[in-house]
C-alpha cells in the first residue's frame, strides 16, 4: 500500500487523557514518552509541527515543574498535563512567531497570548507550535492530512487539526476568521469549536481581521472541547442537563446549495438518521444572498488585513506569497465608508438569522461542515464558504465527524446556536454525535 493511503491517526481523547493523568492512573513521564514515539513515527509524513531541537528534554522538565506544583491529585488543575498544539499566529513565550511566513519575526513579537496563559495555569503543556497558512490566509504550509498524505489536513490551522487527528496532543488552538477550525476538523475527522465572537480572548495573536477572527479550538472527543472550552471562554458557565432534544434548522437554498453532490447526500443521510433518533429537523430558506455575502466578507477581511500589515507591506511586500499580496493589494483598495458598513453587518445578520430561528422554533442550524471531503494536494485548503456566515455573524459553530465519503475521508457536521449559547451548543453537540455513531 502506498504511504499516502495509509492513516497516520490515533485515538486521543482529551476527557479521559486529563482524567487518567489527572488521578495518576497515566503517569506524565510515561505519556511524554509515549508521545515522543509517536511524533518520531508520525510527523515526519504529516509535518503538522514546527521543528524545535530538544522538544522532549522542554517537555520533561515543563512536567517535572507542574507535577511539583501539584503533588496532590485531588487538586491538580483541570487540563493538567494537556498537551498543547498551538497555531503559529499565537504568541507563546520562549517561542517564536512567524506566522507561516518569510517576514522577519522580529517584527511581529508580542507577549504571549491570553488563552495560552490561561491554558498553562490550567495545568497544560504546551507540545509546540503547529503549522499555519501564511497570516491565516490561503497559502499552505507542508502539512498533509493524516488520513491520507495526498490531500490537504485544510486551513488556515493546519497543523493543529492534523496534531490532533494523528494523536500528537489532545488539544489545540486555531484561529477562524472564514473557515479555519471547522473546516481542517472536518478535513480530518475530528470535533473542531469555534465559540460566539470574542468569548476567548484573542490578545496575542497575528491579526488578520480584529472584527470577526476567532480563537478556535481542536480535540478528538466533544466532552474534551466542552472541558477546555470551559477553561477558556470567558464568564462559562455549565449547563443543567435537559432530556429536551434541540430542534434543527436546515438553511436550504443557495447556501445548501455550494455543498457538492457527495457531500449533500450524505448530509440528508445524516438528517434522516438525527430524525430516526428523535430530533425535530424544519427546513427553511435561509442566506438567499450568499453570494453577495461571501463577498462582502472577503472584502472586509482583506481591508483589515490590509491595515494590520501596511507598514511591513511597504518594505517586504516580495517576501508576501502570491495570495496573500492579492489580498493585500484587493485590501487596499476598499474606503472607510464600505468597511464601515460591512462592520455594521456582522451585527446585522447575527440579528437576522437569530430572529428566523425565534420565528421557526428552532435551537440550532445544521449544514455540512465544508463543501465535500479535503481536496487532492496540499496546494489548496479547500473551500471555506460553509462556515463563512456563522463566522460572519459571530454565532458559536461546532462540528463533529459525521460520516465519510466515497474516498474514506472524513466529513463533518456543522451546528451553530444563538450567540452567547456556547455552553448548551457543546451540550447538544454530544447528543448529536452520539445519535450519529
Amino acid at each position: 500500500m502506498s504511504t499516502d493511503t495509509l492513516s497516520y491517526c490515533n485515538a486521543a481523547g482529551l476527557a479521559t487523557t486529563v482524567d487518567a493523568l489527572r488521578n495518576g492512573q497515566h503517569s506524565l513521564s510515561l505519556y511524554l514518552d509515549q508521545i515522543g514515539r509517536r511524533i518520531a513515527q508520525v510527523e515526519p509524513h504529516i509535518q503538522a509541527l514546527l521543528p524545535e531541537p530538544d522538544r522532549l528534554a522542554r517537555l520533561r522538565a515543563d512536567a517535572n515543574d507542574l507535577r511539583t506544583r501539584h503533588l496532590n491529585p485531588t487538586t491538580r488543575p483541570s487540563l493538567y498535563g494537556t498537551l498543547v498544539g498551538v497555531k503559529d499566529i499565537f504568541h507563546v513565550d520562549g517561542f517564536v512567531t512567524r506566522a507561516g511566513s518569510q517576514i522577519p519575526p522580529e517584527l511581529f513579537a508580542g507577549p504571549e497570548a491570553i488563552c495560552v496563559q490561561q491554558l498553562r495555569a490550567a495545568g497544560a503543556l504546551i507540545l509546540g507550535k503547529t503549522v499555519s497558512t501564511e497570516f491565516a490566509y490561503f497559502e499552505p504550509g507542508p502539512t498533509h492530512n493524516p488520513h491520507n498524505l495526498a490531500h490537504t489536513p485544510g486551513g488556515s490551522s493546519s497543523g493543529s487539526a492534523a496534531a490532533v487527528a494523528a494523536g500528537l496532543c489532545t488539544l489545540a488552538l486555531g484561529t477562524q476568521t472564514i473557515g479555519s477550525v471547522i473546516r481542517p476538523a472536518a478535513f480530518c475527522g475530528i470535533v473542531g469549536f469555534k465559540p460566539s465572537y470574542d468569548r476567548i480572548a484573542t490578545q496575542g495573536i497575528v491579526y488578520f481581521s480584529r472584527t470577526v477572527d476567532h480563537v478556535g479550538l481542536f480535540t478528538q472527543d466533544v466532552a474534551g472541547m466542552a472541558l477546555a472550552a470551559s477553561v477558556l471562554c470567558r464568564d462559562w458557565q455549565a449547563p443543567s442537563r435537559s432530556e429536551q432534544l434541540p430542534v434543527l434548522a436546515v438553511p436550504e437554498g443557495p447556501y445548501l446549495e455550494q455543498t457538492e453532490p457527495e457531500a449533500l447526500l450524505e448530509f440528508k443521510r445524516q438528517l434522516y438518521v438525527l430524525a430516526e433518533a428523535g430530533y425535530t429537523v424544519k427546513r427553511v430558506a435561509a442566506l438567499l444572498d450568499i453570494g453577495q455575502l461571501n463577498q462582502l466578507h472577503r472584502r472586509l477581511c482583506f481591508a483589515e488585513f490590509a491595515q494590520e500589515h501596511a507598514e511591513i507591506y511597504e518594505k517586504f511586500a516580495a517576501l508576501y506569497r502570491p495570495r496573500t499580496r492579492e489580498a493585500i493589494e484587493i485590501g487596499k483598495t476598499i474606503g472607510a465608508d464600505e468597511l464601515a458598513s460591512a462592520r455594521v453587518h456582522c451585527g446585522q445578520l447575527r440579528a437576522e438569522l437569530q430572529a428566523q430561528m425565534d420565528e421557526i422554533g428552532c435551537d440550532l442550524w445544521i449544514c455540512p461542515a465544508a463543501t465535500g471531503p479535503a481536496p487532492t494536494g496540499i496546494h489548496t485548503t479547500g473551500d471555506p464558504n460553509m462556515n463563512l456566515p456563522w463566522t460572519h455573524a459571530g454565532l458559536p459553530a461546532v462540528t463533529v465527524p459525521a460520516g465519510r465519503a466515497a474516498n474514506h475521508l472524513p466529513l463533518g457536521l456543522q451546528m451553530i446556536a444563538r450567540f452567547g449559547d456556547d455552553e448548551r451548543l457543546l451540550g447538544w453537540a454530544q447528543g448529536i454525535n452520539d445519535a450519529l455513531r
